[in-house]
């Protein structure tokens, strides 16, 4: 295990490592083979993507490959620490992340000005994320030596556009915030109805560890019982835009808060 002030690395498969950051209990991940080495998401500012970037230099000097698991800003806009390399995402994430950056970064600095946080507020006003550059539509195989990684789009969950990172020998699944540990999972910009699907589709390939996006590598049991607490949500979120339940009811039924209810026909 290697350690760093802003964060720390695990192994959680052979040459598999996850690295816990403490700035929104933020998890990225590191593949390595022996040809190339992969990273999974960047961070939130780009002295946040250097901090990472050194971090991953720390353990490897091997060229690098980026997977975006989707366009919120605390997990791809420190990509430009990376290029030049190849920077892999759905193309839904490129265009959201297109037309959102600007959005997201005004509102972010505000919310780390006002928690007294001046100096990830200014990092974060002042970086201009690249776009990614390769698509996985609705799939692609990275070859990093002597094992490939596959890239998936198993379906709609937290976002339109989540990309996993399945690491087949050694068991492992990187799934950006279609699970989180620690915390509920964040509906904001969800399609409902589908996650509990996708999620499905992630049990499919049976990993032994499933690393989110936020929080602790967890197993299959875990993402079935957050599987389970979707599901109610899809079926509330169904009944209050068929005017069958009420929203202030839908939430007091609700397993997760800050669901974002459709309005009622």
């Amino acid at each position: 295990m290697t350690r760093a002030a802003d964060g720390r690395w695990s192994e959680v498969g052979d040459g598999v490592l996850a690295r816990r950051h403490p700035e929104l209990d933020l998890t990225t991940g590191l593949v390595l083979g022996d040809r190339r080495a992969l990273v999974v998401d960047t961070r939130g500012d780009a002295r946040q993507g250097a901090e990472l970037a050194g971090a991953v230099r720390m353990v490897t000097a091997l060229p690098l490959i980026v997977v975006v698991t989707h366009a919120h800003f605390d997990h791809c806009f420190g990509t430009a620490a990376f290029l030049p390399c190849p920077v892999f995402a759905h193309p839904r994430c490129r265009t959201t992340l297109a037309r959102t950056a600007r959005a997201q970064r005004a509102e972010w600095a505000t919310y780390y000005r006002d928690r007294g946080d001046p100096v990830t507020a200014d990092a974060l006003a002042a970086t201009d994320p690249p776009l990614p550059d390769h698509p996985v539509d609705p799939e692609a195989s990275v070859d990093l030596g002597v094992r490939a990684v596959r890239l998936r789009h198993l379906g709609r969950g937290h976002t339109d556009h989540d990309v996993v990172v399945h690491v087949p020998d050694a068991e492992v699944v990187f799934v950006g915030d279609l699970v989180e540990q620690g915390a509920p999972p964040d509906l904001g910009d969800a399609v409902v109805a589908e996650w509990p699907a996708t999620l499905d589709a992630l049990l499919a390939l049976r990993p032994a560890v499933v690393v989110p996006g936020h929080g602790e590598p967890v197993d299959a049991r875990f993402v079935g019982s957050q599987r389970a607490g979707l599901a109610e949500v899809a079926a509330l979120h169904a009944a209050v835009a068929a005017g069958e339940l009420d929203a202030a009811a839908a939430t007091r039924r609700s397993p997760y808060p800050s669901v974002p209810w459709p309005s009622p026909p």
